[in-house]
């Protein structure tokens, strides 16, 4: 996928930058350069490939160190809704600001 020089300017424009001529025709060519990038990652077959959780596992056996799953806490809801405005049902009601 090639870009054109005037979807270089409309990616300029969405993302609100002052992209002068000068620049554009660089801007192009580094936008282009991380297509072809990611048109060749596409490329690569990666069925039958076991996803990572960390680079490390490729090479070496790796644990994971992960806690146990437990409440610490008290809940404190009602305290911490104490000086909210409004609160129904244990959640906070908030003004509508969109219709």
């Amino acid at each position: 996928m090639a870009l054109t020089p005037e979807d270089a300017q409309r990616i300029a424009h969405l993302a609100r930058l002052d992209l002068p001529a000068a620049e554009a025709a660089a801007m192009l060519a580094h936008l282009n350069g991380f297509f072809s990038i990611v048109e060749q990652m596409a490329a690569v077959d990666t069925s039958g490939v076991e996803p990572l959780f960390t680079p490390l596992s490729a090479i070496q056996t790796v644990s994971l160190r992960l806690r146990d799953d437990v409440v610490t806490e008290i809940d404190q809801r009602q305290a911490n809704q104490r000086s909210a405005p409004a609160v129904e049902d244990g959640l906070f009601l908030v003004p509508k600001v969109m219709e």
